[in-house]
């Protein structure tokens, strides 16, 4: 059972969504296109944002599903995109500078483990930079970072509980599709706006599923 894999398929794990075919089913925690949602919120906070910096693992199976769904989005707003590959810690900081230096004014990020682990200096790089950046996940919100939206992880490890339940009751996970997220969730900090000079419109306050001050 799984919970977090980006891209199941890419990764070996299973041959399809519908049909795993081995003995291994779970929860597919990121969809490719969500990007595109997460650039649009990001410009709705800071219309001005023209240039956004991905951080990236270049070799990521996921990434390589989403890297071209993110420009897609990118090209359509008349926006461009500033790729930092992060393939160890210490490229962190000299990939994200170099973006900055060259426009970029926002940060995204293709999640993978290694830039999960490195949550508190990506969040610490983003103030220092001044970048107003969108996240994956909470865990970088609650760490100060700007905001997030992606899925929600308490609803997938509830259904993870659920398919599990399944499982123990007799079916073969290679028989369970590979669910994907149905409900995604919107976190604003608004200390971390503030400190970037931003004022969050009333439309993304009304939609956040949390706001925290």
């Amino acid at each position: 059972m799984f919970t977090s894999v980006g891209d199941p398929i890419g990764s070996g794990i299973v041959k399809s969504l519908n049909r795993p075919g081995a003995n291994i089913t779970g929860l597919h925690a990121q969809a490719a296109e969500i990007g595109g949602k997460r650039l649009q919120i990001l410009e709705e906070l800071s219309p001005g944002i023209r240039i956004v910096a991905v951080l990236l693992e270049p070799d990521a199976p996921f990434t390589t599903v989403a890297l071209p769904e993110l420009k897609s989005a990118a090209d359509a707003r008349g926006g461009r995109l500033e790729i930092c590959e992060v393939r160890t810690a210490d490229r962190l900081a000299t990939s994200v500078e170099a973006a900055a230096e060259a426009g970029a004014t926002g940060l995204m990020m293709l999640e993978t483990p290694l830039l999960l682990d490195l949550r508190r200096q990506i969040v610490d790089l983003a103030a220092k930079l001044r970048l107003a950046a969108i996240y994956n996940n909470r865990e970088f919100v609650e760490a100060g970072g700007l905001l997030s939206y992606g899925a929600d992880r308490r609803q997938l490890y509830r259904r993870a509980a659920e398919l599990v339940d399944k499982i123990l009751k007799g079916e073969r996970p290679a028989d369970i599709p590979v669910e994907q997220p149905t409900k995604f969730e919107l976190v604003i900090n608004l200390k971390a706006a503030k400190a970037l000079g931003l004022d969050v419109p009333v439309t993304l306050l009304a939609i956040a599923n949390e706001v925290i001050e």
